[in-house]
């Protein structure tokens, strides 16, 4: 497995959301957001700012920490 770099399903499952969810509140494919879920891809910054707004998180929240 590579660098686990984003922590979008670790976030969506502490939110009680879904995949499904997201990709449907982003407008989003639900395959785009699973690979971003399993750090298959990675979103955009732009993406990652729209998540946190629909996730009432900081961004911060939705990566690893690097120290």
């Amino acid at each position: 497995m590579g660098i686990q770099i984003n922590r979008l399903k670790s976030v969506l499952a502490e939110k009680s959301r879904t995949n499904k969810w997201l990709a449907e509140t982003l407008g989003k494919n639900e395959a785009t957001v699973s690979r971003w879920c399993t750090n298959e891809n990675q979103p955009s910054v732009e993406t990652l700012y729209q998540i946190a707004q629909v996730l009432d998180i900081d961004i911060r929240e939705l990566f690893n920490r690097t120290k």
